[in-house]
């Protein structure tokens, strides 16, 4: 099991959007350009958190993005599913179907599958420990971990290039 480098990206970009003041947004060109990565890239994982209501886009020249809620609001699962999208990550192909013994007609299948039960239980309990997690907590965690230069000159950073 992956996630893709857009979870990864989408929940970093989303933090530097907390601090942005109300009626301003960020634009997609210096969130790329403060990540290293292509600006195709991160409109096309944008586009799928602003369809999935988590942000919103301000058109125009002076446009970008704003969260769409609060950050306590939006959890890593939300931003996990938006950007993955919901598909479960274990796919029941119901293999037991075509068993020796079921082929054969003499015996009755139950009418689920354990390996798939077991695989859903656990997939819910990564997502309830991801639905946990709000982009206001890992907000303050960075707070905690990260020099405080380094989350000053982030603002900085984001807030100069909206001038």
């Amino acid at each position: 099991m992956q996630y893709s480098v857009g979870v990864e990206y989408a929940l970093h970009c989303l933090v530097y959007l907390i601090d942005a003041p109300s009626k301003e947004s960020v634009g997609i060109k210096d969130l790329a350009e403060f990540q290293g990565i292509s600006e195709t890239f991160l409109s096309k994982v944008f586009g799928k958190l602003s369809k999935a209501g988590i942000v919103s886009s301000i058109p125009g020249v002076k446009g970008g993005y704003k969260l769409a809620k609060s950050p306590e609001d939006i959890s890593f699962w939300d931003v996990v599913e938006a950007v993955e999208g919901p598909k479960p990550i274990f796919q029941c192909k119901n293999i037991k179907d075509n068993g020796y013994l079921y082929r054969e007609g003499c015996c009755s299948a139950p009418s689920f599958c354990t390996i798939n039960l077991v695989m859903l239980s656990a997939e819910e309990k990564m997502r309830e420990d991801l639905r946990s997690k709000k982009l206001s907590w890992l907000n303050e965690e960075l707070n905690r971990v990260l020099p405080k230069q380094i989350r000053e000159d982030t603002r900085k950073y984001f807030s100069k290039s909206n001038i």
